[in-house]
């Protein structure tokens, strides 16, 4: 079922009782449907017996009623049995014919030519249910459908100004550690329905707001297969049992579907869902910065025993690399989808899930800034040869950027004194002077000693409670049989810590 426009201006509509509602025009309805279920696309004024050929669908046709014979509006439709006849013949054809042509009301003015409604006419439109309005003396057709176009504007600048705002909240929620759950949450708020991401497959990946009914539900999944099925289709409704479906094929060539079900379809909803699809594309695509090609090549070298300085250069022209770790500020594991929109926010498509934190590598010209709701530690420039000790950089600066709760720490890269003392030796040291202490309490004495001793920001950094944290520092303190408030002793165990 493509999406094809409705047979009506691409105006937005306004309801008929909003019309009603303006005390400037005295308008009254005699006839028809309640006034709220009927939506007016225009205005139009014609005298024709017949206006069908100039319907477009959804006008308020106004009326002097200058094209009606005598003999049907005279004295109100009410003559002898023959002029009945012949006026109720005759409204019958006129309204049935507006009807067809797809008029949403009739205004019938009172001045110049009649004093009254033909009942006749009332009659008919009471029969084809087609809303009658009495337009007043006073009451002029170009004041009536200025009224029109007046609400029609204020409807606009409505529809834009939610449109607006829902564009800037599914932005938000883009940025957000879990971007896709939060798009799909927000996009469900705003249109007051379910929201739900389908894989390549047609199966759920992940969805929001209240779930329609089971008919529905199946319905909407029916949908998402005849979108996928049909390559060239981007967009498809359907309606089922008063439950408005839609389904928007994301532009990332992978399969992915949005599904939207409401109860009732307003003008912006699906400019707001079209929103949604392009950002969840963005979401589940895969950034392009690199070739998906050269990585593959690259792996395939990896795992073929090449070293990384051969390898490296297929992934990007650059000499030397940055090593990142993030992880979400709430706390929560990111899911794939989270850390491939980091990678992208970033501007790297090399990117890992590892446990709870997310790694990524990024050329050594990039400046990362923290995307909201991340925390990230960042490596020195390293080579290829060196990236082993990038990562235990990132790792550590980290652990520092939870602690100190700053958005992004840079290890510092400035010579130390660990560069004075060859690399063989300093290990050699390290692994003597820590050998007494098993996991996890040289992780834990490192942070500890990278915050200064502060037992607070150590149980943060470490997720555990701050009595942990002091009853590991002091078993470390009794196994190395060293006074650790003493800075000689801090600075030598530092020294040893780096070395691991």
């Amino acid at each position: 079922m493509p999406d094809t426009p409705p047979p009506v201006p691409p105006t937005p509509p306004i309801p008929l009782s909003a019309l009603l509602a303006r005390e400037d025009l005295a308008l009254r309805q005699i006839a028809g449907p309640p006034a709220a279920d009927v939506s007016i696309h225009s205005a139009h004024t014609s005298e024709m017996s017949d206006p069908y050929p100039y319907i477009l669908g959804g006008e308020l046709l106004l009326t002097a009623g200058v094209h009606v014979p005598q003999a049907a509006g005279s004295d109100g439709g009410a003559c002898g049995p023959s002029g009945a006849e012949g006026s109720g013949g005759y409204f019958d054809a006129y309204v049935s014919r507006l009807v067809e042509a797809g008029g949403a009301a009739l205004g019938f003015g009172l001045a110049p030519v009649h004093d009254t409604v033909p009942r006749a006419l009332v009659a008919a439109c009471e029969t084809y249910g087609l809303p009658l309005l009495e337009v007043p003396p006073q009451t002029t057709f170009s004041g009536v459908a200025r009224a029109v176009w007046q609400l029609m504007a204020q409807a606009r600048l409505a529809e834009l100004r939610r449109v607006t705002e829902a564009q800037q909240s599914l932005a938000a929620a883009a940025a957000r550690p879990d971007p896709v759950p939060s798009v799909l949450r927000r996009l469900a708020q705003r249109v007051a329905g379910r929201a739900v991401l389908y894989g390549p497959e047609g199966t759920e990946i992940a969805a929001a707001g209240r779930a329609p009914d089971e008919a529905a539900l199946t319905a909407l999944t029916d949908l998402v297969h005849v979108l996928t099925a049909r390559a060239s289709a981007t967009t498809a409704t359907d309606t089922v049992a008063g439950t408005h479906l839609a389904v928007y094929a994301l532009g990332t060539g992978q399969g992915f579907v949005l599904g939207v079900a409401c109860p009732h379809r307003d003008p912006g909803d699906h400019t707001i869902a079209s929103v949604a699809a392009v950002l969840l594309a963005l979401l589940t695509g895969e950034h392009q910065s690199g070739t998906g090609a050269a990585r593959s090549s690259a792996l395939v070298r990896l795992l073929l025993g090449a070293p990384p300085e051969e390898v490296a250069p297929l992934l990007g022209a650059t000499d030397h690399w940055l090593v990142v770790h993030a992880v979400p500020q709430a706390g929560a594991a990111p899911d794939p989808v989270a850390a491939a929109a980091l990678g992208t926010a970033l501007g790297s498509p090399l990117v890992d899930t590892a446990g709870d934190v997310v790694r990524v590598l990024l050329p050594a010209g990039h400046t990362p800034a923290p995307p909201p709701g991340w925390t990230l530690g960042v490596s020195a420039p390293a080579g290829p040869d060196a990236l082993a000790d990038a990562d235990t950089q990132a790792a550590r600066a980290l652990s520092r950027a939870r602690a100190t709760r700053t958005p992004v720490v840079h290890h510092n890269p400035r010579p130390t004194l660990t560069d004075l003392v060859p690399p063989a030796e300093a290990a050699a040291h390290a692994r003597a002077l820590l050998a007494p202490l098993a996991p996890p309490l040289p992780e834990t004495l490192r942070t500890w000693l990278s915050l200064h001793g502060s037992w607070d920001r150590t149980a943060v950094a470490l997720s555990v409670h701050r009595n942990t944290v002091r009853q590991r520092i002091a078993r470390c303190a009794a196994l190395l049989g060293a006074d650790l408030d003493d800075p000689d002793v801090r600075m030598e165990l530092w020294f040893a810590l780096r070395q691991v």
